[in-house]
């Protein structure tokens, strides 16, 4: 591996986003860590995932999130941390955010994000401190001066997307279709390997330091009406639509047990209050990423509704 790569850990190589960004670093010759779990090693999958990584060339430390000393020694090793683990570890990273600030050696850190900004959703009220969470990490980060790259790539395509946006559904509709609001706003999908290409190529870039890195890509932002309309182009049929109010959204919300209707909140946030797009990322003080990187070849969401027919 080339020797001026910046040398990468990360935590989480077996969720789905953290294999692929595995992966990517390896790509990119980057030497490349991964702290995991004892009990990784147990479990199947996931024991699968780290034997084509270790294949690759990714150096296995085990460890977890809750042993900061382990943590040190890890860190001691590398120079970019990036930290991929599911929400219900978000708060988790407040020991790997000291175990960073005693380091001192860590030129850039990327919590675990990966949705829309935390910072600028609109479901506060209804997200059970989903978004707040990662908020709070991001002014821990700040005020301990730790580098950062924070990456908001909205939602991925293996989300919402294979069912054309229909809660509890596997499969996009054929006959009608629920659409949500009046559905004009816009969201934003993102393969995970797309993803994971555009986050290694942030980590030696000076120009996201301290910045968020926002994905828009042209041909995967689209209103649930520009769906629908992409869909009926591709099964050449016109769906019935039933329009669902966002008083009834927000009813149905209200109306079912925490966790099963996070579901409904991320299409409340995306597709009614429209929290992906609302904004301007040149006025947010943030960067897109096909425009800082337009070499980088991605999956439309187009060509993601191809592999659904």
């Amino acid at each position: 591996m080339e020797s001026n790569k910046s040398k990468i850990l990360i935590i989480g190589v077996t969720s789905r986003l953290g294999f692929e960004l595995a992966k990517a670093s390896l790509n990119s010759s980057h030497p490349t860590f991964g702290l995991v779990r004892d009990s990784a090693f147990s479990d199947t999958h996931k024991s699968q995932k780290l034997h084509t990584l270790s294949e690759a060339g990714l150096t296995l430390i085990k460890g977890s999130l809750q042993d900061e000393d382990i943590l040190l020694e890890a860190l001691k090793q590398v120079d970019i941390v990036i930290c991929a683990v599911s929400s219900k570890q978000v708060h988790e990273q407040k020991i790997l955010i000291s175990a960073i600030k005693r380091a001192g050696c860590i030129k850039r850190f990327l919590p675990s994000e990966f949705g829309a900004d935390p910072d600028r959703t609109q479901v506060s009220d209804l997200d059970h401190n989903f978004y707040s969470r990662k908020s709070q990490i991001r002014r821990i980060i700040e005020a301990e001066g730790i580098p950062y790259t924070y990456v908001c790539c909205n939602l991925f395509t293996s989300v919402l997307l294979p069912s054309l946006v229909q809660p509890g559904r596997k499969a996009p509709p054929r006959d009608e279709v629920s659409i949500f609001g009046d559905g004009t706003a816009k969201a934003v999908f993102m393969n995970e390997n797309d993803v994971a290409a555009f986050v290694i190529n942030t980590v030696d870039d000076a120009r996201t330091l301290n910045k968020v890195l926002y994905m828009r890509p042209r041909g995967n932002v689209y209103s649930m009406n520009e769906l629908l309309g992409i869909w009926e182009g591709k099964i050449g049929r016109k769906l019935k639509k039933i329009y669902i109010t966002e008083d009834e959204l927000l009813k149905k919300i209200r109306e079912t047990p925490y966790p099963e209707n996070m579901e409904l909140v991320f299409i409340y946030s995306a597709f009614v209050k429209g929290d992906q797009t609302y904004f301007s990322i040149e006025s947010a003080g943030g960067l897109e990423g096909t425009q800082l990187y337009p070499q980088i070849t991605y999956t439309t969401v187009s060509e993601f509704l191809d592999t659904l027919l």
